[in-house]
C-alpha cells in the first residue's frame, strides 16, 4: 500500500509540475490531496486491523501459557504434598521452591512468548521474503545481508545475558537465605552480639550481587546499539542498492520505501531467533528439573478409602525399621500391644528410636520388617487419610503457621467454632496465656510461632491435636517446656477426659500423675525393659535409675 501510494504521489507530482500555468493544475492538486488522504486512511485501517488481530493472537497464546503455568504449579504442589517424609529429608526447601517458581516460569516463557514469536517469525519470513523476491531478487539479497549477523550476534549476547542472569539469581538466592536466617535467628544474633559481623557478611554478599548486576548491565548496554547498527546497515544497503536499481529502471522509488518497511518488519523476528533459542534451552533444562520431582513416586500410597472410626487397639509385631537414606537401624524387632483406652509411655535416651515409633504409627514410613496393626488390620492396608485424621499427634519439633493463634488451633479441625477453640486451649492450659495477649486469639504468631514462648507453642500444638477429638493420641516429648503446675493440669485432662482414648506418650520424664498401663524403655532401637511403673522399679534397671535421679532433682528444687 505504501509503495503504491509513494509511486502514485511521485507520478502525480510530476504531472502537477507539467501543468504549471494551466487551469487544470488546481484540479490536479485536489486529486493529489484526495489520493494522499485515501492512502493515509487505508494505512490507518490496516494498522488498526493488525492491532486487533495481534491482540487476539496474544490473548490466545500468552493467556494459554499463563493457564498452563497455573495448572503446572497446582500439579507440582499437589505432587509435593503426596511425597513421603524421606523425600523432604533428601531435598532442601530452596530447591523445592525454585522448581515450583523459577523453573515453571521458564517453561511458561517457552509455551508463551517463544511459541508466539516463533509462529510470528515463520509467518512473517514466508510472507515478507516472498513479497521481496517478487519485486527484486538482487535487492532482497543485499537488504537481508546484515540480518544473519544480527541473529548470530543476538544469540551470543543472549547467551552471555543468560549466564550472567543465572549467576545473579544464585547470588540473589544467597542474599535471601542470609536475610531469612538472620531474621529467623535474630535472638541468637543479638544474644551473641553478632550484629556487626552479620552486617559485614551481608555487605560482602551484596557487593558480589552488585558486581554481577553491573556486569549484566554492561552486556545489556551492547544489545540495542548492536541491533540498531545492523538494522541501520541493512537500511543503508537497501537505499543504496535500491537507488542504483531505480536509476536503471528496474524498480520504482516506492519499492525502496517498501523494502525499508520489510527490513524493519523482519528486524524483531530475526533478533528474536537468538532469544527464542535461549528460552528453549532454559525451558528444556527447567522442564527436566520439574520432571525429576514429578516422576518421583511417593513411598507411601493410600491403598483404599475407608473413613471409619478407630478403636485404638495397637500392635507392633517384631517391627524393624531402617531409614532408607542413611541406612541407620532405628528399631530392631520391637513388639508391644495396646488395647482400647490404654496409656503407654515410651522412655529412652536420645536416638533410641522413640520418635520413629510415632512416625511409623502415622505411616510416615513403612516398616522394613514385621508389621503394625490397628484394630487387627495392617496399617499398610488402611485408609491413610483416615488413619492420620483420627490420630492426634503432637511432634517434638513444634511447628506453628504464620497465622492467628485461633487459626493454628483450628488447623486440627477446620470446621471448629471459636467456642471449641477456646475450650480446647483450656484443656491444654494455654487459654489464660492467650487471653493475656493484646489481641487474644487473633494474635498473629509470626513465622514458626516466634512470638510465643516454647511452652506456649507446645500447648497450642497440644490444643491443635486435642480439637481433632482423636481416637489415638501420640505426644512426643511435648511437655518439656512447661512448668510443673501446667504439666499437672494437662495430665489431669488426659487422665479424665481421654480415659477411653489410646494414648502413647514419648518422654524423657516420668509422670507419676499418669497411670500408665504399660511402660517400655528403648535402648539402641530395641526394648530393654517393659512393664508397669511398679514392675520396672522392682527391676532396678534404667527406669529405676531415671526415677531416682528425677526424685532427687525434685527434692532439691523443693528445698
Amino acid at each position: 500500500m505504501i509503495r503504491q501510494a509513494l509511486d502514485l504521489v511521485i507520478e502525480n507530482i510530476g504531472m502537477y509540475k507539467t501543468l504549471d500555468g494551466f487551469e487544470n493544475q488546481a484540479a490536479m492538486y485536489a486529486i493529489v490531496g484526495k489520493t494522499l488522504l485515501f492512502f493515509g486512511v487505508l494505512v490507518l485501517i490496516l494498522a488498526l486491523t493488525m492491532g486487533i488481530f495481534m491482540y487476539f493472537m496474544r490473548q490466545t497464546i500468552i493467556v494459554m501459557s499463563r493457564l498452563i503455568e497455573y495448572d503446572m504449579r497446582k500439579e507440582i504442589f499437589d505432587h509435593y504434598e503426596k511425597l513421603s517424609l524421606s523425600f523432604y529429608k533428601r531435598n532442601n526447601t530452596g530447591d523445592l521452591m525454585s522448581r515450583i517458581t523459577e523453573d515453571v516460569s521458564k517453561v511458561r516463557m517457552y509455551l508463551g512468548p517463544a511459541v508466539l514469536y516463533g509462529i510470528n517469525l515463520t509467518s512473517l519470513f514466508i510472507l515478507v521474503i516472498y513479497s521481496m523476491l517478487s519485486v527484486s531478487v538482487e535487492l532482497t539479497l543485499y537488504s537481508l545481508l546484515p540480518l544473519p549477523f544480527l541473529s548470530i550476534s543476538i544469540y551470543y549476547v543472549s547467551s552471555l545475558i543468560n549466564k550472567k542472569s543465572e549467576e545473579i539469581q544464585i547470588q540473589l538466592a544467597a542474599l535471601n537465605s542470609t536475610s531469612q536466617e538472620v531474621y529467623s535467628g535474630i535472638r541468637v544474633v543479638k544474644s551473641y552480639v553478632q550484629e556487626i559481623p552479620m552486617i559485614r557478611f551481608f555487605a560482602k554478599q551484596s557487593d558480589s550481587y552488585k558486581d554481577k548486576s553491573m556486569g549484566l548491565a554492561k552486556i545489556n548496554a551492547m544489545f540495542f546499539p548492536l541491533m540498531l547498527l545492523l538494522i541501520g546497515a541493512s537500511t543503508i544497503l537497501t537505499v543504496y542498492i535500491g537507488g542504483i536499481q531505480v536509476t536503471k529502471g528496474n524498480i520504482t522509488p516506492g519499492n525502496i520505501a517498501e523494502f525499508v518497511i520489510y527490513v524493519n518488519m523482519l528486524t524483531w523476528p530475526v533478533t528474536a531467533i537468538g532469544w527464542i533459542a535461549s528460552i528453549i534451552q532454559q525451558a528444556a533444562a527447567s522442564q527436566k528439573r520439574i520432571n525429576e520431582f514429578l516422576n518421583t513416586k511417593p513411598d507411601i500410597i493410600n491403598p483404599t478409602i475407608d473413613p471409619v472410626p478407630l478403636k485404638g487397639e495397637i500392635a507392633f509385631n517384631e517391627v524393624t525399621f531402617v531409614y532408607p537414606d542413611t541406612g541407620i537401624k532405628a528399631l530392631d524387632k520391637v513388639s508391644f500391644k495396646l488395647t482400647k483406652g490404654q496409656k503407654m509411655a515410651i522412655i529412652g535416651k536420645t536416638g533410641s528410636g522413640k520418635t520413629t515409633i510415632a512416625d511409623l504409627l502415622l505411616r510416615m514410613y513403612d516398616v522394613s520388617e514385621g508389621s503394625i496393626t490397628i484394630d487387627g488390620k495392617d496399617i499398610r492396608k488402611m485408609d491413610l487419610a483416615n488413619l492420620r485424621q483420627r490420630t492426634g499427634y503432637v511432634p517434638q519439633d513444634v511447628f506453628l503457621f504464620s497465622d492467628t493463634i485461633a487459626g493454628n488451633v483450628a488447623f486440627g479441625r477446620n470446621e471448629a467454632s471459636r467456642e471449641e477453640v477456646e475450650k480446647f486451649t483450656k484443656y491444654a492450659a494455654v487459654y489464660k496465656d492467650i487471653k493475656a495477649l493484646p489481641e487474644g486469639f487473633d494474635t498473629m504468631v509470626g513465622e514458626r510461632g516466634v512470638t510465643l514462648s516454647g511452652g506456649q507453642k507446645q500447648r497450642v500444638s497440644i490444643a491443635r491435636a486435642l480439637i481433632k477429638k482423636p481416637d489415638i493420641l501420640i505426644l512426643d516429648d511435648c511437655l518439656s517446656a512447661v512448668d510443673t503446675n501446667t504439666e499437672q493440669q494437662i495430665l489431669g485432662y488426659l487422665n479424665n477426659a481421654l480415659s477411653d482414648k489410646t494414648t502413647i506418650i514419648i518422654t524423657h520424664r516420668i509422670y507419676s500423675m499418669l497411670n500408665f498401663d504399660q511402660i517400655i524403655v528403648l535402648e539402641d532401637g530395641h526394648i530393654s525393659e517393659s512393664g508397669t511403673h511398679e514392675e520396672l522399679l522392682r527391676k532396678k534397671g534404667f527406669y529405676y535409675e531415671m526415677f531416682e535421679q528425677q526424685r532427687l532433682e525434685d527434692e532439691k528444687s523443693l528445698s
